[in-house]
């Protein structure tokens, strides 16, 4: 059985504070979410009780996952639940967020303007305003590359927003691109957070990987939602009025209608979006024309459940696999090539195998 432990260190140094047993461990990583952490750390004598009552601290512990002596999961510990039973059996429930989820807790108090820079530069600028604040500093570090889309932004002090926000509305902008922070040990054994920027999409790998069903693919589902579905669409801005006297109204993308969705035959669906902080026409109509495009098509997210073994790992996150599976639904055989977008991991437990389940991305 391959062997997990969970090392509990110092978020800000990073330095070891203890490794616990924990029991139940389910991890989950993404691109475009921030993953998540669940476990039970038993406390079977005072001894363990006291190690996890120091070690354990909600917002400022951290939390690494390690597989052998890969790293397979970051993040910050933000929940803790001791509980007992009615047996008098005492365990500390932990939930933790990826390392993204700092970036969600820090806001920004000061007006930052950035005219005709590359948008994965005003990205990392944002990461540098977060970690050059006193306290602020949790070691992600970052590459250097650039998309050669230039941006103009200008965020407000007075708005009050989420870095994690403000990352997210840049790269879902038309001609935008992924964001997400990655856990690995480097080649000289030190734990790295690294943020990963992908323009247009984080890719990893060369070779795809087969996974066929019936095969390696356990089981499977393929949901099809067209709840939010949109073929007419249009976003709203900033509310500006320079004039006291006279109403106010908020800024509005040009109304976008896919008029070849309606002539196939689907029914007019109206959606749209908020941007209350976009006060430039251009960049309201690019996330506009951004969003429409995302909600052209009814979202399809496949999951296949497959066993790990040494070609499925955290670091398949963008790599493309090809699938092949063959059944009553796909009488023709599906063959076709999907990019990992998510990964939820379960590790193994007595009388459970080790398995990981894959949420794909339709080309």
């Amino acid at each position: 059985m391959t062997t997990y432990r969970v090392l509990l260190c110092d978020l800000r140094s990073d330095q070891l504070l203890d490794v616990l047993p924990v029991q139940d461990v389910s991890l989950d990583d993404y691109i475009g979410k921030t993953g998540a952490l669940r476990g039970t750390v038993p406390l079977a004598n005072r001894a363990l009780a006291d190690r996890a009552r120091r070690a354990l601290v909600p917002g400022r512990t951290g939390v690494w996952v390690e597989r052998g002596r890969d790293i397979w999961w970051g993040g910050i510990l933000w929940t803790l639940t001791p509980a007992s039973d009615q047996r008098g059996f005492l365990r500390a429930q932990i939930q933790a967020g990826g390392w993204e989820s700092y970036l969600y807790r820090r806001m920004l108090y000061d007006t930052q303007i950035a005219k005709q820079v590359d948008q994965l530069d005003i990205a990392r600028g944002l990461v540098d305003y977060v970690q050059n604040t006193p306290g602020g500093d949790i070691g992600i570090t970052y590459d250097t590359h650039t998309s050669g889309v230039l941006r103009d932004r200008t965020y407000l002090r007075y708005d009050l927003p989420t870095v994690g926000d403000l990352l997210d509305d840049l790269a879902a902008v038309e001609n935008g691109f992924e964001w997400r922070i990655a856990s690995y040990r480097d080649t000289d054994g030190r734990r790295v957070k690294r943020l990963r920027l992908g323009y247009p999409k984080i890719t990893t790998g060369a070779a795809d990987i087969v996974l066929d069903h019936p095969g390696p693919v356990l089981s499977y589902s393929w949901p099809t939602d067209a709840t939010q579905k949109a073929n007419a669409w249009q976003s709203r801005g900033a509310t500006i009025n320079q004039n006291q006297a006279e109403d106010s109204f908020p800024l509005m993308s040009g109304l976008l209608v896919d008029d070849a969705d309606v002539a196939a035959g689907w029914p007019r669906l109206d959606g749209s979006s908020d941007y209350t902080t976009v006060e430039l026409q251009p960049t309201l109509d690019a996330h506009a024309r951004a969003d429409a495009a995302a909600a052209r098509a009814p979202v399809e997210i496949p999951e296949v459940e497959v066993l790990l073994g040494d070609n499925v790992s955290p670091a398949l996150l963008g790599a493309t696999v090809r699938l092949r599976i063959r059944d009553l639904w796909h009488p023709t055989t599906l063959d076709a090539r999907y990019r990992v977008v998510g990964m939820s991991i379960t590790p193994p437990e007595r009388g459970r195998p080790e398995t990981a389940r894959l949420y794909l991305e339709v080309p």
